[in-house]
């Protein structure tokens, strides 16, 4: 008679190797927020990336050198912000604005720019940014303006903060608004190429008008900006660009 066999002991699984075990009980890093940058200016991106990519939930993407680049950077990316100079080659900031959000209507974007918040902020934020920082504030505003816009609020400086809500509840001082914010972004844009030396037909070719419709709002300029005539146009245009430094693609 053969012997019984004794019953064999259920298979226990073996344990995971100690590497596995550390791997599985580390954290993941927390995902960066995509940023694509756009700035005509080489030295200027590479300044605005190095104190971006320092921090822990923010990173550069991606950057453009012009609107038409950004558009299509947009597209492939799809960033989580859109952070752009005002003052670019071809296409001026305003209208860039409005192009991207055409497009891509949720998009989130926050313009730094050189120029004096008091005549482009408000610009800007009817255009649909949502925050406007001047590049002289320096990288702590540039960072608190990056992380307000991400969280879905607006940003802009105290002082233009006050401005607004004064202008909303009517209590701005009469007169103290700059005869230029009386003009339309359009118009604004016209002022600011003809101030840069552009002919009509020059103008009317950049925007795709016609140099009839060019002509209209060149008319409406000078009403506006209580001016006699095309000479007086002109030199108050250029005044206007080499005090503001707009000419220089520099915003």
């Amino acid at each position: 008679m053969k012997p019984s066999r004794k019953p064999s002991s259920p298979a226990v699984p073996a344990p995971p190797s100690k590497g596995r075990t550390r791997a599985a009980s580390k954290p993941s890093k927390p995902a960066r927020s995509r940023l694509l940058l756009v700035d005509d200016h080489p030295l200027m991106r590479a300044g605005l990336s190095m104190i971006i990519n320092r921090q822990p939930d923010i990173e550069v993407c991606c950057e453009a050198s012009s609107p038409a680049e950004a558009l299509a950077l947009m597209a492939r990316e799809g960033p989580d912000l859109l952070v752009t100079d005002l003052t670019m080659p071809g296409r001026s900031g305003v209208e860039f604005i409005k192009d991207v959000l055409s497009l891509h209507p949720d998009q989130p974007i926050l313009v730094v720019s050189m120029h004096d918040e008091m005549i482009y902020a408000e610009r800007v934020l009817r255009a649909g940014a949502r925050g406007y920082v001047m590049k002289e504030a320096g990288g702590e505003a540039l960072l608190a303006a990056i992380r307000q816009v991400l969280e879905g609020r607006v940003y802009v400086s105290a002082r233009m903060s006050a401005t607004l809500l004064d202008a909303m509840t009517g209590r701005r001082p009469r007169g103290s608004s700059s005869p230029i914010e009386k003009l339309s972004d359009r118009e604004f844009e016209i002022f600011q190429l003809i101030g840069q030396g552009r002919t009509t037909r020059d103008i009317a070719e950049q925007l795709g008008l016609s140099t009839k419709t060019v002509d209209v709002h060149r008319g409406h300029i000078k009403e506006k900006l209580e001016l006699s005539n095309a000479t007086e146009l002109v030199r108050h245009a250029v005044r206007w660009v080499e005090s503001q430094n707009v000419g220089g693609s520099n915003g």
